[in-house]
């Protein structure tokens, strides 16, 4: 019964008797009857289109390539082989038939992001600009092509996981939260997805990788892993793009844990040398040292050592650039809403968590608290969905009225994360340590306080070495989350994927 027919109910009972309740049973009945009727009407949505295929072209390094553009969908079954949802996804292969031709599979993150900010953004072969300073979302969402593109050395399939994109669940509210909307669902149907679309294509006997930004990061190692010990299909590679690895280790930790202040003192000190033009590995080579040596031991000194807490002030201060009254009072304890306010406090701007240097005017810069979205994320959903919309039934002719959700916070919401714990990485060791011919890479933005890049260091230096110097590689670039909204950054990226790929 909603919350209004109880109140109504309530109010009927105190001025008619003992009528009251046969009257609310009598709406509750019809709330039922109406309610299961939606429900009805919810599971009789036309059905989606056929797959669609068209040719295109694109120019990559100087050579003009063609290929096919695919939008199509993969049926989801229960146990018992009902099909309770529909997974879309945008292939874009090159013709030729030569099974040593890799394929990636790319997942972004959320929970309840669309694949469309690594196609459109980062690896697909059509590029919209978004994610970077002067970025707006009125900007025309026209796609051109994109010279940082992989796939001149590798198929492409982008992966909308259920309620993104134009992606949906056939059951419902409660269903869907069992099937799709919680950690461990999400792994096992999204791994049966990637095989679904191999048998489907012909493609078990290629090369098989998989990507994965922010939560997108947090799936990869565990789809792998799903699909090498419970599907059967080994994984070639594995890619993380600024990857969400260890939830336990975030603003969540327990109170005597100094990892988060660690883990996001180098990006603010990244985004800080940057606005002085002095970013470079070098620089941050000492900001990690003392991250993980001097500040580590002040911090677990406590405030009673007043020696300790004046050199974390000094140095927390000139890394920043924060006010050292702000910083003492913190006690060189920064978090990131405070400093993403507080740094472009001066010009009434703030800082997004994906990338603090890029900025949008507070609309509340006179509030204690941050009243307004991210600034960045805000600005991205407008040119991607329009972009990604038009492409799918303008261009490539897959039609349909239906809501494409680029971002849906509704998922995001309904989301059961379970208990935080390190169950990626986790993964990721046993299954790189079932295959010796796997590799790996993770990739950040310095400037990224969403999920920091010291995080990842951390990560990788507590992992064994399986018998070699660099198993996991871990490579970092100017920018933030989508660092790859930068030109030089994506084709750094680019160039450091083609020697994972052996296309050096």
């Amino acid at each position: 019964m909603s919350k209004t027919l109880h109140l109504s109910a309530l109010l009927l009972f105190a001025a008619t008797g003992a009528a009251a309740p046969v009257a609310a049973q009598k709406a509750e009945k019809t709330e039922t009857k109406t309610t299961t009727e939606a429900k009805d009407e919810d599971n009789k949505r036309p059905p989606l289109p056929a797959d669609r295929t068209i040719a295109q072209t694109t120019r990559i390094g100087g050579r003009t390539l063609s290929y096919k553009a695919t939008v199509g969908n993969i049926p989801v079954r229960d146990a018992k082989g009902k099909e309770i949802g529909q997974v879309v996804y945008t292939a874009y292969t090159v013709p030729g038939g030569d099974v040593r031709r890799p394929v990636t599979f790319a997942f972004n993150g959320g929970p309840g992001a669309a694949s469309v900010y690594l196609n459109l953004g980062a690896v697909g072969p059509k590029r919209v600009p978004f994610g970077a300073q002067g970025d707006a979302p009125s900007d025309s969402p026209v796609a051109t092509d994109n010279p940082n593109s992989w796939l001149d050395f590798t198929d492409l399939v982008f992966i909308d996981p259920i309620g993104t994109g134009f992606s949906r669940s056939l059951v419902d509210e409660d269903e869907t939260k069992k099937a799709f909307y919680a950690n461990d669902p999400d792994i096992k149907y999204l791994s049966k997805v990637v095989y679904d679309w191999l048998v489907k294509e012909g493609r078990l006997r290629s090369p098989k990788y998989i990507m994965g930004e922010s939560y997108g990061g947090y799936r990869a190692p565990r789809i792998a892993y799903e699909l090498q010990s419970q599907i059967g299909v080994g994984v070639n590679g594995l890619v993380m793009v600024s990857p969400y690895l260890d939830p336990a280790s975030g603003d969540d930790a327990t109170a005597l844990s100094p990892l988060p202040w660690m883990i996001d003192l180098p990006s603010m000190a990244a985004a800080q040398f940057e606005r002085q033009g002095k970013l470079t590995p070098d620089a941050m080579a000492g900001v990690e040292a003392y991250a993980r040596g001097d500040y580590l031991r002040d911090l677990m000194r406590g405030r009673s050592d007043t020696q300790a807490v004046d050199r974390i002030v000094t140095r927390v201060t000139e890394l920043t650039g924060l006010d050292p009254a702000l910083v003492r009072k913190l006690g060189g304890r920064v978090d990131t809403r405070t400093y993403l306010r507080e740094i472009h406090r001066n010009d009434s701007t703030i800082g997004s968590i994906y990338d603090s240097n890029v900025t949008a005017f507070d609309p509340f810069p006179w509030s204690s608290q941050q009243k307004s979205n991210d600034p960045l994320l805000d600005s991205l959903i407008a040119p991607t969905t329009s972009a990604m919309v038009d492409f799918v039934t303008r261009e490539v002719g897959w039609k349909t009225d239906a809501r494409y959700h680029a971002l849906s916070y509704e998922v995001n919401g309904a989301w059961d994360r379970g208990k935080p714990d390190d169950t990626p990485v986790t993964d990721l060791r046993k299954a790189i340590a079932n295959d010796p011919k796997m590799k790996v890479m993770i990739v950040h933005g310095w400037d990224d306080l969403s999920c920091p890049y010291f995080a990842s260091r951390l990560i990788v230096d507590q992992m064994p070495s399986y018998g070699v110097a660099q198993r996991v590689h871990l490579n970092v670039y100017p920018g933030g989350h989508m660092f790859y909204s930068r030109s030089d950054s994506g084709a750094a990226f680019r160039r450091d994927a083609m020697a994972m790929y052996g296309q050096n």
